[in-house]
C-alpha cells in the first residue's frame, strides 16, 4: 500500500522483512559454490553436506531454486514459542524473543515450511503470541502519560506498528501539559 509521506510514519510490513532479510541464518547447501562476495559481505564456500550462514536473503534465494534447506533458528520451534506464549498469557511483562522475531519468523514460514518442523502449529502460536503481545500494548499505551514509557522485550514490528499512534499521543499530552506561558 501506497501512503503520501505525510501519513507515513513508519515503514511497511514488508520493508522490515527486507531489512530482517540481512540476518545470517544456517543452510545445508545441495551445491558446491566458492565463496562469494556480495555489497554485503562475502559468504560461503558452500560445501554439501556441510551447514553454512548465509543472510536469509540468499537462503531464500537458494531455496527457491532447490538449492539448500533451511535451518531454523533455535527460536523457531513449538516448544519455545509454546513458553514465551505461556508467559505472555501469565506474566504482566513482554517475554523475551528476538528483535525481529516476526519478520523472520513469516520469511521462513512463506517460503521453507517444508523444512520447519510443525510449520502449521508454528503460524497459530505465532498468531497466538501476536495477538497477546498486542493486547499488552494496548493496555500499556492505555496507560501513556508523559513521563518516562518504557516497554522492554518489544519487538521491531511491535515498536512498528505503535509509533504512529504513540507520536500523535505525545504530541497531544505535549499541548496538554504545556507549562503557562508557554505558546
Amino acid at each position: 500500500m501506497s501512503l503520501p509521506p505525510s501519513l507515513r510514519t513508519s515503514a511497511t510490513p514488508t520493508e522490515l522483512e527486507l531489512i530482517a532479510s540481512q540476518q545470517l541464518i544456517e543452510i545445508i547447501p545441495l551445491i558446491a559454490m566458492e565463496k562469494t562476495a556480495f555489497i554485503s559481505g562475502a559468504y560461503g564456500p558452500l560445501r554439501p553436506p556441510h551447514r553454512a550462514k548465509v543472510p536469509i536473503w540468499m537462503a531464500v534465494n537458494l531455496k527457491l531454486k532447490k538449492k539448500c534447506h533451511i535451518m531454523a533458528p533455535y527460536w523457531l520451534n513449538t516448544e519455545f514459542l509454546q513458553a514465551r506464549l505461556n508467559e505472555e498469557t501469565t506474566e504482566s511483562g513482554f517475554s523475551r524473543l528476538p528483535f525481529r522475531f516476526s519478520e523472520v519468523s513469516k520469511v521462513l514460514l512463506d517460503v521453507a515450511p517444508d523444512d520447519i518442523p510443525d510449520a502449521d502449529k508454528l503460524r497459530y502460536i505465532l498468531k497466538d503470541l501476536r495477538e497477546a503481545r498486542q493486547a499488552k500494548s494496548r493496555e500499556g499505551l492505555a496507560n501513556l502519560d508523559r513521563g518516562e514509557f518504557s516497554l522492554p522485550n518489544f519487538c521491531s514490528m511491535e515498536i512498528n506498528e505503535v509509533r504512529p499512534f504513540f507520536i500523535r499521543s505525545m504530541a497531544i499530552l505535549q499541548q496538554l501539559y504545556r507549562e503557562p506561558g508557554e505558546t
